[in-house]
């Protein structure tokens, strides 16, 4: 799609209280996605698709499954500053340090009720609910305009660069990609991890164009069309 509209914009021209703005926005929406995590997490049928990934590594390199997790981040960060410009912003940072402990809070909120123990029913809407809020606080986040987790910020680099192909199809495309590269290395893959390959991607993008209204009347800013 040649008119394709990119992510990257330039945010230099913010004033101080502009940023504290965006950043407030962008945790509200950090939060949001994290209680879908949650959610899916307690489900227990499967993990998330990047998770798969670090679960491998960990596996592979012998270290926990905390520690590859910021490791990686902390290595696709300095890549995308280096080989990128105008996607890791003070928001990046504040994804890849605040999101476990949100996802811990809401675990520790909910696991007495969604558990592996609760009905297949409870466990699967579970599931399904968490992709959906997930997916809504990841279009909070990117239209925070302020950065997006180094993970998730593969597929917004990537759909900026193949313009042919809407977002939809490139998160698909990461999604699959770090799930397969995972499992090969060890990680657990189930029902959950598949359905979170097949729907994150389209109903983040079914959430941007919305969420981007929301954004723009608590920032007063214009921001750029997903």
């Amino acid at each position: 799609m040649g008119g394709k509209e990119k992510f990257a914009s330039d945010t230099s021209a913010r004033s101080f209280t502009e940023w504290i703005k965006a950043l407030i926005f962008l945790l509200i929406g950090l939060t949001v996605a994290h209680f879908g995590v949650a959610l899916f997490l307690l489900s227990e049928l499967g993990t998330d698709t990047f998770t798969v990934f670090i679960q491998g590594l960990s596996r592979v390199s012998g270290l926990t499954v905390g520690t590859v997790h910021v490791i990686v981040l902390c290595i696709l960060m300095a890549v995308m500053l280096m080989c990128t410009k105008g996607y890791v912003k003070p928001g990046t940072v504040v994804c890849a340090f605040c999101g476990g402990p949100i996802i811990d809070f809401f675990t520790c909120l909910f696991q007495a009720y969604i558990n592996g123990t609760s009905a297949l029913g409870v466990r699967a809407a579970a599931m399904l609910a968490g992709c959906v809020i997930l997916s809504l606080g990841m279009s909070l986040v990117i239209n925070s305009n302020a950065g997006t987790g180094p993970n998730d910020l593969v597929a917004v680099i990537l759909s900026d660069k193949i313009e042919k192909f809407q977002f939809r199809w490139i998160r698909i495309g990461c999604d699959l990609f770090f799930v397969v590269l995972g499992f090969l290395l060890g990680g657990t893959v189930g029902t959950g991890t598949i359905a979170a390959v097949v729907l994150t991607g389209p109903l983040v993008q079914f959430w941007l164009p919305k969420t981007k209204k929301l954004a723009h009347m608590a920032l007063r800013e214009n921001l750029p069309e997903k």
